[in-house]
């Protein structure tokens, strides 16, 4: 009889710690939801407190440029821009469309034209971004301003070797630019080629004097700087771009 109570009893007394480990268990999983969901709850509050969700740089500037589009969409500038958010997004069919519909509406639009091709060379299809250089090249042929937006813009989109081909097609047609020649003298500051950038900054400055910037270059090149007593005829037109230009890119 004995022994048949102490066996309940380790058997009671089993079942009252399997009891406690079970009870301890289930607290202990009450208490992680409940945290979590205390959590959950204050991110939320955290959200309506404020009234919006915290959105990035990008995605402000996109919601700007389609409200933008909304009240006119015939602005190629807009479209240029939001191809470049998608273009930096690898959102490759996106940016092709809005680039598409920047140049339909001004066709001209040679920071589009760059950007087509870019994005060409990113997606993998080298021979089309190739071919669209080409016809973009192309189309400037006969322009010293125009060769020299489309090689800015080349630039920009770190398609050098284009850009410095436009710029030479530009210096072909306009030998006598003063902006040509210092776009040229940074270019080659750009690959660290002081020899070459010393020559197309003195032939710059040697056109036209009055460039600061240039003149302080050639100081830190090493060469002295002396204001010529003649200036020979320049293109003005052609460099009021180029100073335009050069001033976009610093803003």
């Amino acid at each position: 009889m004995t022994r048949k109570v102490r066996s309940r009893k380790l058997k009671t007394g089993r079942f009252v710690f399997w009891l406690d480990s079970v009870s301890l268990f289930v607290f202990a999983l009450l208490f992680f939801c409940t945290m979590l969901l205390v959590g959950c709850n204050g991110q939320k509050a955290e959200v309506v407190g404020t009234g919006q969700v915290k959105s990035t740089p990008a995605e402000q500037k996109k919601a700007a440029l389609l409200k933008t589009l909304d009240r006119k969409f015939e602005n190629p500038n807009a479209h240029f821009e939001l191809g470049q958010l998608y273009h930096a997004e690898r959102s490759w069919l996106k940016a092709e469309r809005h680039y598409n519909v920047a140049l339909s509406f001004d066709p001209t639009h040679r920071e589009a034209q760059a950007a087509m091709v870019k994005l060409f060379f990113d997606n993998g299809e080298t021979a089309k971004a190739k071919t669209y250089a080409d016809i973009y090249m192309n189309q400037v042929v006969d322009s010293a301003s125009g060769s020299f937006r489309l090689g800015f813009a080349f630039q920009k989109q770190l398609l050098d070797e284009y850009a410095f081909d436009c710029y030479q097609q530009a210096l072909r047609l306009a030998p006598n630019s003063a902006g040509v020649h210092r776009q040229l003298g940074y270019y080659y500051l750009s690959k660290n080629d002081k020899v070459r950038a010393e020559e197309y900054l003195k032939r710059s400055f040697q056109l036209d004097p009055l460039q600061p910037e240039v003149a302080g270059e050639l100081g830190r090149l090493g060469v002295e700087v002396r204001i010529p007593r003649k200036t020979e005829k320049r293109t003005k037109r052609l460099d009021k771009i180029t100073e335009e230009s050069r001033k976009e890119e610093k803003g």
